[in-house]
């Protein structure tokens, strides 16, 4: 008489859990070799519907690839120079503007006893310390510079990257029993994450331009610096335009005046106001959505275990995750727990095109 042995309901709760932590704990150790990997990733995918592009034109496969990673080196190189500029000024320039965030405190501090709300600067600063603040783009930058410092093994990386997906149906078509539902799934699953990226780098350009173009107006110091932090943390959604408005309103009081803080805070939202809640959900859908919750878990998340790097692509990461939990019903369920919020009618807006 055989017995049949099984795990139970927790203890296999209990293994995936532990095989979880393993992962990460694993993924945190390895971060300096993961994170320019999945910016290769990130690249690639921006740079094959170029490539498709200029294939589907004619151009020989190896051509396009030469003609798309010049264009990324030119492009790329252009605006290292013009980050690395700034970002070393802004360097050389913090110290003075945070000392002069602490006489600004200190002041704050007075008028509120002088209308009767007693504090002290000391506890003021334990809770709120807008130096820090300040410090956080370059820190963000700097993260990013650190991560990119193998260059020519990132762009290396992206080269394989798009050789390889050219055989990758032919390799698919082989080595599965039912190649043709299996590819259809994939090639869903890549579109709507090359969509995505694609749409979501364009815009987070636009962002990154009219920040630029608003601060040079206003006179704010290192433009170029804050519209690249823009750029960056507007695939963040939400929070990431929160995230990059709070150094440059610090800057603009520090170096200008009160006036000019605002109206730098006023130019923020307005420009993520019209990107994120008007032309974003125009030109993309509703579909391609995440909760504010998985938003802001994502990167926390992301940002422990990869550090900068995975702050920047947090959102990318997990609305990846998202479209190909959305590509198999059995995991769809999962999908929509991720996406946005439903509308009133019942209807799921996480699936409205």
């Amino acid at each position: 008489m055989s017995e049949e042995i099984g795990f139970s309901s927790a203890a296999r709760l209990l293994l995936v859990a532990g095989a979880f932590v393993v992962v990460i704990a694993g993924m945190q150790a390895a971060s300096s070799l993961i994170a320019p990997f999945l910016l290769a990733v990130f690249i690639a995918v921006i740079a094959s519907p170029p490539l498709g592009y200029l294939r589907r034109r004619g151009l020989p496969n190896g051509l396009a690839l030469v003609a798309v990673m010049l264009g990324l080196v030119g492009v790329g190189g252009i605006a290292g120079v013009l980050v690395a500029g700034s970002l070393g000024g802004f360097e050389a320039s913090l110290p003075e503007y945070q000392e002069r965030l602490k006489q600004l405190t200190g002041e704050l501090v007075g008028w509120l006893d002088g209308i009767g709300i007693h504090t002290s600067r000391e506890a003021l600063q334990t809770y709120i310390d807008p130096a820090r603040a300040l410090g956080f783009a370059g820190e963000l930058i700097s993260g990013l510079s650190g991560a990119l410092t193998n260059t020519f093994l990132i762009l290396l990386t992206v080269v394989f990257i798009l050789l390889e997906a050219t055989n990758l149906p032919a390799k698919l078509t082989l080595a599965l029993k039912t190649p043709e539902a299996s590819i259809a799934r994939l090639k869903h699953v890549l579109d709507s994450v090359n969509h995505y990226m694609g749409l979501k780098t364009v815009t987070s350009l636009g962002t990154g331009f009219a920040v630029w173009v608003w601060l040079a107006i206003l006179g704010v110091d290192f433009a170029v610096l804050w519209a690249a932090v823009a750029f960056l943390l507007n695939f963040v959604p939400t929070i990431g335009s929160i995230l990059a408005a709070i150094p440059a309103v610090l800057l603009a009081l520090v170096q200008l005046d009160l006036q000019s803080a605002l109206l730098v805070a006023l130019g923020y939202v307005f420009i993520n106001t019209l990107v994120g809640n008007i032309l974003e959900p125009r030109i993309m859908g509703r579909g391609l959505g995440l909760s504010t919750l998985v938003v802001f878990v994502s990167l926390v998340f992301w940002g422990w275990v990869l550090g900068p790097v995975g702050m920047f692509l947090s959102v990318p990461l997990t609305m990846s995750l998202k479209i190909a939990l959305d590509a198999t019903p059995q995991t769809r369920p999962i999908a929509i727990l991720l996406g946005p919020e439903v509308t009133t009618g019942g209807t799921r807006e996480a699936h409205a095109e």
